[in-house]
């Protein structure tokens, strides 16, 4: 909140912010509010964030051309990385659910990681996002996203996360899978297959899905009375080339495993495209199993057994949290957990 003269104080906002209310908040012309808005670059870089802090401040919303009873809300979509099976799938939930809703879909991506943490750029970036119209913002697979969601929080803003990588904001309001009992399931598979030396090459240590998937394997081994050997379990992105790299080392050590649980479905294509490459038969000396479901996990060679979570399911859900809490209310929980399932197909068979 602004001290010096031409600033504005907080407290409720008896009408609709207009234009001219945050020109007068700030002390500049209409012209020079609708010049920060538009990025224009003949104003200075302190009175657009000036001005940026006084739109998020005061809830400003741009309504030109259109009237008050027939403007469309906008939710946009925030990610770091777009090229991803997994992201495609929740995209899919996402779009479907904001069409079926009558709302438009903006997709964004976020700002850099190196500077999203410093406060004044994420107040910038979600003043941004207001002054377009959105009503609520869904972070897909973002990380560092702690300073985006304070931002947020202070602008009310609602935002959810899907699946948090590594964000702590006490606040925040998650949609996921059930991590932790799908990756049990998928362990108890391979065991009741015979198989004791069972790998796990997980995703980011950082990642709270990835630890929960990670948990649910131990919870599996320890309930069955078989030894955790540490040296079968791995963590690193969820990449292919992250399946690619730990499983060189363990299917070239002296006691490799007869089965290799993964993180998600595409560390499981660099295993298994590392278990050809070694001349290692899947299923035959090698079972593996991923996770998520994505489509190309039926297409593999052989078909890949996977847990599956409702891709789609949870990028519906998210847009019915942000619409909900759009029109003022609290979600029911601030954290769900959609259901998951174990889909086996040929890539795993009884130890050898």
């Amino acid at each position: 909140m602004f001290e010096s003269p031409g600033s504005f104080v907080s407290g409720p906002v008896a009408h609709r912010a207009t234009l001219a209310d945050v020109a007068t908040a700030v002390g500049v012309s209409r012209a020079t509010v609708s010049k920060a808005l538009n990025g224009r670059g003949d104003i200075s870089d302190e009175t657009r964030e000036r001005v940026l802090a006084a739109v998020a401040e005061l809830g400003y919303r741009p309504t030109t051309g259109l009237s008050q009873g027939s403007r469309r809300r906008s939710i946009a979509v925030v990610f770091d990385i777009p090229a991803s099976p997994y992201i495609v799938g929740v995209l899919q939930g996402v779009l479907a659910a904001t069409t079926e809703s009558g709302a438009d879909l903006l997709t964004r991506l976020a700002p850099d990681r190196s500077s999203r943490t410093q406060r004044a750029i994420a107040r910038e970036w979600i003043a941004e996002q207001q002054a377009s119209g959105v009503v609520g913002i869904i972070g897909l697979t973002l990380s560092r996203p702690d300073g985006l969601l304070e931002a947020a929080s202070n602008a009310n803003l609602p935002f959810v996360m899907v699946d948090p990588v590594d964000a702590h904001h006490r606040q925040m309001v998650s949609v996921g899978s059930s991590n932790w009992a799908g990756a049990r399931t998928g362990a108890e598979h391979l065991l009741a297959l015979g198989h004791r030396r069972i790998a796990w090459i997980g995703g980011p240590e950082t990642s709270d899905a990835a630890r929960d998937r990670l948990y649910g394997y131990q919870a599996a081994l320890d309930a069955s009375g078989v030894e955790i050997d540490p040296a079968l379990i791995r963590a690193g992105q969820f990449a292919i080339a992250t399946g690619a790299e730990f499983a060189r080392e363990m299917l070239t050590s002296a006691h490799p495993p007869t089965a290799i649980m993964t993180g998600d479905d595409e560390i499981a294509v660099g295993v298994l495209a590392t278990a050809h490459e070694l001349g290692v038969s899947v299923p035959e000396e090698l079972s593996v199993m991923g996770f998520d479901d994505t489509p190309q996990a039926a297409w593999t060679t052989p078909p890949l057994t996977t847990v599956h979570q409702h891709l789609e399911g949870m990028g519906a859900m998210a847009v019915q949290t942000i619409l909900v809490m759009a029109d003022g209310h609290q979600p029911s929980s601030p954290h769900v957990e959609l259901a998951t399932s174990l889909k086996v197909r040929d890539s795993t068979a009884p130890a050898p």
